[in-house]
């Protein structure tokens, strides 16, 4: 579907239900959603609540270019032995390094250590990939840098398969994660893309506040459904 200008979601929850629509087929098995902090947690939310799954967050950083910090050199993924996607195209035209593309992930990793320490403490324990769908979700792609390494991340822990769950993308970015070994499901794909917050009629800032109060209402709910379900 190409779609030129104008807001298309009134916000992100209304994206998160959308793309829940779209992955009914999976409500109730053993998939686990892993959503990309901060944009993308509010989508993957209503995702999770209506296919009444479990949510992880999966910590993953663009590496900014040096002096053009807009453009994605690459892309890290937390975890013991970091992931990180490289960009070649873009690091090899700007000139980038991989001494010092790695310089970047590390400073990233520690903005990751930073979110992991304020949110980790309030949140269950992780969830394991292995043997089980993986669907990745974020409130859109730009270059799908970010995106390429969690797919990247998730295939070598063991995933199954790999779903990439996005309200909006330009089609080079479809393409360029379809051939990173994801299904992609995007219900809008824009051959006009200018970004990602054009199709959305509010498309805040979310603080680290706000990301933790939604998943702790999100597993109080769930807590809540299990205990019901138990009992009856």
């Amino acid at each position: 579907m190409i779609v030129r200008r104008g807001s298309t979601y009134r916000d992100r929850v209304e994206a998160g239900r959308k793309l829940a629509g779209l992955l009914s087929a999976h409500k109730g098995t053993t998939a686990v959603v892993f959503a990309l902090p901060r944009g993308g947690i509010p989508v993957a939310i209503e995702v999770a609540r209506a296919l009444s799954l479990p949510i992880d967050l999966l910590y993953v950083r663009k590496l900014g270019a040096p002096l053009r910090p807009e453009l994605a050199v690459g892309a890290v993924v937390d975890g013991p032995d970091p992931d990180i996607v490289i960009n070649e195209a873009i690091s090899r035209r700007l000139g980038v390094s991989k001494e010092v593309i790695r310089e970047l992930a590390k400073h990233e990793l520690e903005e990751i250590k930073r979110r992991k320490a304020h949110y980790g403490p309030e949140l269950p324990p992780p969830l394991n990939p292995i043997g089980r769908i993986a669907i990745v979700v974020d409130d859109g792609l730009a270059t799908g840098a970010t995106v390429r390494a969690a797919v990247q991340a998730l295939r070598r822990r063991g995933a199954t398969r790999v779903i990439v769950a996005v309200p909006v993308a330009p089609t080079e970015a479809v393409a360029e994660v379809e051939a990173a070994g994801a299904d992609v499901v995007c219900p809008l794909v824009s051959d006009d893309f200018r970004g990602v917050g054009e199709f959305y009629g509010d498309f805040s800032q979310l603080s680290d506040q706000y990301v933790l109060t939604e998943l702790r209402a999100f597993h109080r709910d769930a807590e809540s459904r299990s205990k019901f379900r138990s009992v009856d």
